[in-house]
């Protein structure tokens, strides 16, 4: 077996004290828990007779039997995410698949799944980080019935998988498999469609040529493929040990991907209590597969939300991460992959060059990911070197490559495209911020430019339609984080920004917001914290200052005079009050008031479980 890594040692051995008392504490919790829980025979005969009415035939007699474990899933179902379209035949196909292995399926209850794609740049966006938090109680209120020997996941995108995955967390003594759907097929290439919208923003073509693109890259049940971060997450759970070996790119409505579905759900129960082989989630998501998510994040040039869902998830199994772990594994972490934003490839092509099995497997072998971890299909990550086909109409695992079949693609460790993760910690006197450079040019990481301050996506829009944005220009766009307006994506900044870049201009964006995995070619120093309305240091830029970035080195600074910086007022946001109304924002004040720094993965959530440890300091984070 190789060797770890010596940075991946340090850094895991640093989580592991920095989390011993809350980790130690949730644990307790969970291990408490599976000795009152799942019990249906300590529920009331009236509480046990409402838990089975709405069942019928067979289910209803097994379960008012107790005999058989009984799984508990969860789904995001809903026609408004092509990825979650496929999720309406799921649970017949569960059902069916825990009859056959001597078990049962209950529907326990569906949580809300906001599509990011279609609520860009619209006021809807603000609620979308918080969907996060409303997903996870979604997922308690469905488990806490105490009905349920097992659960299945059923989640996607953006803020769902974190929200499922927190949520199941608190029930962390319950086996958990999540069950993804799989990527539409490529439909028109990312970077055509980059193109179209460049051209539209310019306005070189119009609306009907743009709606025609977009049709065409997203265009039917899955998945969007690019690597944002929705397929972020499907990597993440599978290197996490959450799913089963190879199924987080496999297409939906395909035999095999029903296969895998069946499979999910007779796995499962061979991992509750009554099998033998007892899994809780709570010891599967530990240290090192918190580690290995980061480390596989890194090789990849994930999506930039993770440094704040993977620090709440965390958080949720006792666990203490910040964006220095991150850093300093960046720097050890090669990127082995090539995918939109980061190249020209979509999902799809990564998965046909060796995919998730030979990502895995080259990681093992330079020694940067934990093998010695606790997955769904048992002990040790090198399962999940393996993938699946259908071999006379039976699932089974086989090898998966030793040979990438794209080097343009994905690469193994001794080749990669370069030598780290491409994601960096930002920091200096306007605070610290994260920054993913693996699709940012060598010549456009360092920009020295006179600043032009924003407080929305609209007004740097306008800036940019009279032409004031041509010439090097810093975007300072803030009051936009958590507390401000639920820190929505600025993605509709990415084209306007390009368009500059394209032109020969050095531009960038500073903001305390989010940029997503749509990340790009212009750098863009995000999450910056502390936000400015909580006083933030990019509550003091004025136009006009001269910004430094050096994404190489982490640098983020202002030029000026420390005097004349320490006696300069922080601005407060002109519009808050518009933030705070109107298509559902009045429901979320209580999130927006009680949100984390970004650091703390700008949770509602309150401190970690038996919280005798310091919180991260969002500013100057522990250098254990």
């Amino acid at each position: 077996m190789v060797s770890p890594h010596p940075t991946l040692t340090a850094v895991t051995r640093r989580i592991v004290e920095r989390s011993r008392s809350t980790r130690s504490a949730y644990l307790a919790r969970i291990d408490a828990a599976q000795g009152r829980f799942p019990a249906r025979g300590a529920l009331s005969c009236a509480n046990l007779a409402h838990g089975f009415a709405g069942l019928e035939g067979n289910d209803k007699i097994a379960i008012k039997a107790m005999r058989e474990p009984n799984i508990g899933i969860v789904s995001a179902y809903n026609e408004m995410l092509s990825a979650h379209a496929p999720y309406k035949d799921y649970p017949d196909i569960i059902k069916r698949a825990a009859r056959e292995n001597g078990g049962i399926a209950q529907f326990a209850g569906g949580v809300p799944a906001m599509c990011d794609g279609v609520t860009q740049g619209n006021a809807g966006m603000e609620l979308s980080l918080f969907s996060r938090e409303v997903i996870a109680m979604g997922t308690a209120v469905a488990l806490t019935h105490n009905m349920f020997d097992a659960a299945l996941c059923l989640g996607i995108c953006d803020k769902i998988v974190p929200g499922l995955l927190i949520g199941a967390l608190q029930f962390g003594h319950l086996p958990t498999i999540f069950v993804p759907a799989g990527p539409m097929t490529s439909g028109l290439s990312n970077d055509e469609k980059a193109k179209i919208r460049q051209q539209f923003a310019t306005g070189q073509v119009g609306r009907d040529a743009l709606l025609e693109a977009e049709s065409a890259a997203y265009h039917g049940h899955g998945t969007c493929t690019f690597y944002g971060t929705a397929n972020s997450n499907q990597m993440l759970m599978e290197v996490m040990g959450l799913h089963l070996p190879g199924s987080a790119f496999v297409h939906p409505h395909t035999p095999l991907r029903d296969a895998l579905t069946a499979a999910a759900a007779r796995r499962v129960l061979d991992l509750t209590v009554e099998r033998g082989q007892y899994t809780p989630i709570g010891h599967v998501v530990d240290e090192k597969a918190i580690v290995n998510g980061i480390v596989a994040l890194l090789a990849t040039g994930g999506s930039t939300n993770h440094t704040l869902h993977l620090v709440a998830i965390a958080r949720a199994a006792g666990i203490v991460i910040d964006w220095d772990d991150f850093d300093q594994l960046s720097q050890a972490v090669p990127l082995l992959a090539k995918i939109y934003p980061n190249g020209k490839a979509d999902v799809n092509h990564y998965h046909a060059a060796g995919g998730m099995a030979f990502l895995i497997r080259n990681l093992l072998d330079g020694g940067l990911l934990h093998e010695d971890v606790t997955t769904v299909m048992g002990k040790g990550l090198s399962r999940y070197t393996e993938e699946p086909k259908l071999v006379d109409g039976q699932l089974a695992w086989v090898p998966g490559p030793e040979q990438t079949a794209d080097a343009k693609v994905l690469r193994p460790i001794g080749e990669p495209f370069q030598p780290d993760g491409g994601l960096r910690l930002m920091q200096g006197k306007l605070g610290r911020g994260v920054i993913k450079i693996s699709a940012v040019a060598p010549e456009h990481r360092t920009v020295r430019a006179q600043a032009r301050v924003f407080d929305s996506q609209e007004a740097v829009q306008e800036a940019f339609d009279k032409g004031e944005l041509k010439r090097d220009v810093v975007a300072v766009v803030r009051f936009q984080g958590a507390r401000a307006n639920g820190m929505p994506e600025l993605h509709r900044l990415t084209p306007l920004l390009g368009v500059l870049q394209d032109q020969g201009f050095h531009v960038a964006l500073v903001t305390d917001g989010r940029m997503s995995g749509a990340s790009g070619k212009v750098p863009a120093v995000i999450h910056v914290s502390p936000e400015a309305l909580l006083g933030g240091p990019l509550g003091k830029v004025r136009d006009g200052d001269t910004i430094v970035i050096d994404a190489e080195r982490g640098i983020l600074d202002i030029e000026i005079d420390a005097a004349q910086w320490d006696a300069r007022a922080v601005e407060q946001p002109k519009h808050q009050a518009e933030n705070e109304v109107g298509f559902g924002r009045e429901l979320f004040g209580v999130f927006r008031a009680a949100a984390a720094p970004a650091e703390m993965g700008a949770s509602v959530f309150g401190p970690l479980v038996g919280a005798a440890a310091e919180p991260v300091n969002p500013i100057h984070a522990s250098k254990q």
